[in-house]
């Protein structure tokens, strides 16, 4: 009786904004076709994704989105659960606790009404740094995440619940994800571990796909989930993966179960379709630097000498930021000359850090020196591991407060 009742839930995050970023929401648009078309309802659905892309005035095919190269446009009829401005960590969680009255915007508020028979997919795409997720505006740590899904067991929420994320350190949102409360998490890289992007378009001068995402969805289209598990999916990610290495977090029973009790099962036709495409992932680039590859591609391409000249002056502001940003967190870490080195402490030492006392530190070198919500700061979440690496050595919140506070006030970087 449990099984005939039981509902397959799926939500589906974008966390970025912006054109250079075109690869995440491209990559939730082709989640959801695969959920859509394996028999997932879209009452069932819920997605989050700014949706500045499709109509961008930098797309020179307007209304489309492709995730591949010569793929197909994955735009049409994905859900607007939540775009722009309600695309927020806040509203993510109350969206994946079901807790209607925290949702925060206007028209629908659709959330996972899941019960405890129910199975939960959720799939989570855009830049990192350990312990952190970002979103256009806000930002989602482990701690919260990690209290979420503690509160979803609790009230009985689902009787399985499976979570891919793909960002860089993405590992380090789940080292402290129990292993006994039927939730097993995959990341697209290890703790303390960069991404990559993949599937640079000359035409659209930006990057299609990140490499974990793309292999896991060519797996969906290519197999019979009824008799893949994630495990097989898992096994297939290490293998095809070049460049990051997959790591996986939680219930290791789940990792069992055929894919299809989450996601049902690709029609035949899909995956005749998709069965004789070899995967060959191109131009994998770091996350990091691909902004730079970005406007370096468009100064080589560039014909026009004005439009050029002011390409080179944005690649020099970026690098100038970069320049700025490294400064402060040295200077910042200088304040610590005894601490042990990252090198000699353990790779997943994520564990082992206070979650919210990171949190606590991240906001506030966030809110004082380099807000990453803003465009131009983004990169600074590259080099938020030294602040978790400050706590895995057990230096005082205070103490790191205090360091930012004094490099804030003696540099001339800040008005």
């Amino acid at each position: 009786m449990a099984a005939a009742s039981r509902k397959h839930w799926v939500m589906l995050v974008a966390g970025s904004m912006g054109w250079k970023n075109y690869r995440h929401q491209a990559n939730v648009c082709h989640a959801y076709k695969i959920m859509h078309q394996n028999g997932v309802p879209d009452d069932q659905i819920v997605v989050m994704m700014y949706d500045d892309i499709a109509n961008n005035p930098k797309n020179p095919h307007p209304g489309n989105i492709i995730n591949k190269p010569n793929g197909p446009d994955v735009y049409p009829r994905v859900p607007k659960d939540y775009t722009g401005k309600d695309v927020t960590s806040e509203n993510f969680l109350a969206a994946l606790t079901g807790d209607i009255s925290a949702v925060r915007k206007r028209g629908p508020k659709k959330v996972i009404k899941s019960e405890k028979n129910d199975t939960i997919f959720v799939y989570l795409t855009d830049h990192g740094s350990p312990g952190l997720f970002g979103f256009p505006n806000s930002t989602l740590y482990a701690h919260d995440l990690i209290t979420a899904i503690k509160k979803m067991v609790k009230n009985h929420q689902f009787s399985k619940m499976v979570i891919y994320l793909e960002s860089c350190y993405s590992g380090s949102m789940f080292t402290q994800l129990p292993n006994n409360v039927h939730v097993y998490a995959v990341s697209s890289t290890k703790a303390n571990e960069k991404g990559y992007a993949c599937y640079y378009d000359p035409v659209r001068k930006t990057f299609l796909s990140d490499e974990f995402s793309a292999v896991w969805m060519d797996y969906d289209e290519k197999v019979k989930l009824d008799k893949a598990t994630f495990q097989d999916q898992f096994d297939n990610l290490q293998k095809m993966m070049k460049k990051s290495l997959p790591c996986c977090f939680g219930d290791m029973t789940v990792s069992k179960c055929p894919i299809s009790e989450f996601l049902k099962n690709s029609p035949p036709g899909v995956r005749e379709r998709n069965k004789g495409q070899e995967l060959v992932l191109t131009d994998l680039t770091s996350t990091h630097n691909v902004p730079f590859k970005i406007l370096n591609h468009r100064i080589e391409t560039e014909t026009d000498a004005g439009r050029r000249q002011d390409l080179i002056r944005k690649l020099d502001a970026l690098h100038q930021t970069k320049a700025k940003i490294e400064r402060t967190v040295q200077a910042i870490k200088n304040y610590f000359p005894a601490i042990v080195s990252e090198d000699e402490l353990d790779g997943d030492y994520s564990s082992a850090i206070d979650l919210q006392d990171f949190k606590t530190v991240a906001e506030y070198f966030r809110t004082s020196c380099f807000d990453w919500h803003k465009e131009e700061f983004q990169m600074t979440l590259s080099y938020m591991h030294v602040f978790s690496h400050l706590c895995a050595c057990g230096i005082e919140v205070e103490k790191i407060k205090e360091a930012i506070t004094a490099v804030r006030e003696s540099s001339s970087v800040f008005p």
